[in-house]
């Protein structure tokens, strides 16, 4: 309860702490300049100890206004109604208002502010110009009207500065929320993308080693040579995974540097189709395979996708054939994989998290994933990546 009470207190006053510097410096400068004040109003009520006291007393409210900020306003506006009631000089009295003021607006209470220096520019327009005749200085007169426009001005800066200094805290706070926003929008992002990376590598090379396992165990008997040669795939399959996943990490131990190792992209075509190959699917391979004009992050959200939609055909497909076709229809690069079928899984149709991936590496571009089952039975998935220009690389 007590460290509630405390966090409570320390939202209220900006740490727990009294802003007693600022009241300290305004009570100071009052005292000190009323005296030069004194000397500009000769008519006025000279300062005593009550004159001084009530300048004090302002100072001492501003102690609590970020905790109170109305109730401290509308004592500060009585404090200085009095004070001007008792005849004493105009001057630095109305710094504590101010002060008073900003608290208040920039705590939200708009309207209690307007209302409490309304308040106080109407005390004073009975002061001057009616009740006069019963307060001090003995003998006084009525002020100027003429001096209302500068008091009328005095009372609109003090509202529009405040009014100023609310708008641009709202808006630091709102940019302070953007970036912290943005901030959490990147790590998500670069959390996504890691995870995409992971998912492909590992997907892609222990489906091959699965199959390959599979192989060995069934001829580790029969056809030694066979089951060797399935092995040797499982070695290889597993080195490559094991490279790429470190490549992967190192990015997290060293962020901003940048990977000893190329991105993989279309010109390792070759590489996926002999893995797929080794894990008994005959691929073949249509169209414009070189990487040129494209930049980087397509070629290798090309390449991802292809991959993915191989390991899904080894993983999820009776056939052990697939056709791979890659075109550039104008401003565009356009990935299609079929394979036969039909479908050995109840996933095969596209409900696991591999599609979901491909789909998000081709958002991540700009592109489109179309993926589904062929009228003729086998199943079909089709990317479209808009092109680049080298200026937008």
């Amino acid at each position: 309860m007590a460290e509630r009470r405390w966090q409570y207190w320390a939202e209220r006053t900006g740490g727990g702490r009294l802003p007693w510097r600022s009241s300290l410096l305004v009570a100071v400068f009052t005292q000190a300049a009323t005296g030069w004040a004194q000397q500009l109003q000769p008519g006025r009520e000279p300062i005593g100890v009550p004159g001084r006291l009530l300048l004090l007393l302002g100072p001492a409210l501003l102690l609590l206004r970020h905790r109170y900020p109305v109730p401290v306003l509308y004592g500060v506006c009585a404090v200085t109604l009095g004070y001007l009631a008792a005849g004493f000089p105009y001057g630095p009295v109305f710094i504590s208002v101010a002060l008073a003021c900003l608290a208040a607006v920039v705590a939200g209470h708009r309207h209690a502010a307007w209302g409490a220096v309304g308040a106080l520019w109407a005390g004073h327009l009975l002061i001057a110009h009616w009740l006069y005749r019963w307060l001090p200085p003995p003998g006084d007169g009525p002020a100027p009207w003429g001096t209302e426009g500068g008091i009328t001005a005095w009372v609109i800066a003090v509202l529009a500065a405040s009014e100023v200094v609310r708008v641009r805290r709202e808006q630091w706070a709102r940019d302070r929320a953007e970036r912290k926003a943005a901030e959490r929008r990147r790590v998500d992002e670069e959390r996504l993308r890691i995870a995409r990376e992971l998912h492909d590598v590992l997907a892609h090379s222990i489906s091959v080693i699965n199959v390959q396992a599979g192989v060995g165990l069934a001829l580790l008997d029969t056809d030694p040579e066979q089951a060797r040669t399935a092995l040797t795939t499982i070695k290889e399959a597993s080195k490559e995974a094991l490279g790429e996943v470190r490549q992967v990490l190192n990015t997290l131990r060293a962020p901003g540097e940048a990977p000893r190792a190329p991105a993989p992209g279309l010109d390792r075509l070759s590489e996926l189709v002999a893995q797929a190959a080794a894990a008994g699917l005959t691929v073949s391979v249509t169209g414009e395979t070189r990487a040129g004009g494209m930049s980087p992050a397509t070629d290798l959200a090309a390449f991802r996708i292809l991959q993915e939609a191989l390991t899904n055909v080894v993983r999820h497909s009776g056939s052990r054939t697939a056709r791979i076709r890659i075109s550039r229809p104008l401003g565009a690069l356009e990935l299609q994989v079929d394979d036969d079928g039909p479908a050995t899984g109840d996933d095969a149709g596209g409900s696991g998290s591999g599609l979901i991936g491909m789909r998000e590496r081709a958002a991540a571009q700009g592109g489109t994933i179309e993926a589904g089952p062929r009228p003729d039975g086998g199943f079909r998935v089709l990317a479209r990546i808009p092109l680049e220009t080298k200026e937008d690389w």
